[in-house]
């Protein structure tokens, strides 16, 4: 949409967020080579502040706080890591992970630049009067309330009927990882119907943005396997995989399901990243799917004899 097919009062708003944009950039300093003319990049001092301030934070959380590119995030750290200001450790509930946490360097540093921001600040404010001072901070706060994310309410529902939802967003999971063995609306839903099976589908408000399917395995005896796990790329970054994931587990785990497993391929690494997080370990091929080359498999019973 360019400014001449936008209504006149939206482009009118826009050229005066445009016009605040370019004032308190460079009041605040943000258009300098470092942050508050010190040591950092302001990217680099943001990180450095929400490590300070979230002891043993992961990087993958730190990379969805700050709404940054995986790769950008990745050189980043492994900057400030080499400069002695960052370090990872051993997480205290899973070792595959690496937690943050400042050195003592850090720790210093960040003290510096939490006193550079005050002075700054205070610096702005020393002539504004008390009355107008508790004025912008309530303005401040009135615009992040209108421009945060408001929280939609998450839904996770098992069918008991194949609907147009489930066949719109399994269609797009197939396009979007080009599945070649595609299931037909009958065969939906008679996984639904057999029992240890079932689709799941996520809402945010009233739109489906993913799915999963728990189809009941003729052998090994007691498992069933995960397909169709898939997240609209405009809802990701939510936790959704994770809550579809959860739900399928509670239901094979109430049918007396011993094993889920699944298969994926090599390029999908989020995805496989995703399942060895949640305690799936690769094993050995155990269907004829052509495109799969990953296959892996979860424990869920009680005895440990793997089928």
């Amino acid at each position: 949409m360019n400014a001449k097919s936008m209504p006149p009062q939206l482009a009118r708003q826009i050229a005066a967020i445009r016009e605040f944009n370019r004032f308190y950039t460079a009041r605040l300093g943000l258009l300098r080579r470092r942050h508050l003319d010190g040591e950092f990049a302001l990217t680099e001092a943001r990180i450095l502040y929400e490590v300070s301030a979230q002891p043993k934070l992961t990087a993958s959380a730190l990379q969805e706080t700050l709404e940054l590119d995986a790769g950008y995030m990745s050189r980043l750290l492994a900057g400030l890591i080499r400069r002695k200001l960052i370090r990872r450790v051993t997480s205290d509930t899973d070792a595959r992970e690496k937690p943050l946490v400042l050195t003592a360097t850090g720790q210093k540093a960040v003290a510096r630049l939490n006193q550079q921001s005050m002075r700054h600040i205070r610096d702005m404010l020393v002539h504004v009067s008390a009355a107008d001072r508790d004025a912008l901070v309530a303005s401040l706060a009135g615009v992040r309330s209108l421009l945060e994310d408001r929280a939609q309410p998450l839904r996770i529902v098992r069918l008991a009927e194949v609907n147009d939802d489930a066949l719109a967003i399994i269609h797009e999971y197939y396009e979007a990882v080009h599945v070649v063995q595609r299931d037909k609306p009958g065969g939906i839903q008679k996984l639904i119907d057999t029992p240890a099976s079932g689709i799941w589908l996520a809402y945010l408000a009233d739109e489906v943005v993913g799915c999963v399917v728990l189809r009941k395995l003729a052998k090994p005896r007691g498992a069933s396997e995960c397909k169709r796990l898939y997240v609209k790329p405009g809802a990701r970054g939510k936790h959704i995989a994770d809550k579809l994931l959860d739900a399928q587990e509670a239901f094979a785990r109430a049918e007396g399901v011993q094993w889920i497993y699944l298969d994926s391929y090599d390029d999908l690494k989020a995805a496989i990243a995703l399942y060895e997080k949640r305690g799936y370990q690769h094993c050995k091929r155990y269907n004829d799917n052509p495109q799969a080359t990953v296959f892996m498999r979860k424990y869920l019973g009680n005895d440990r004899t793997p089928p």
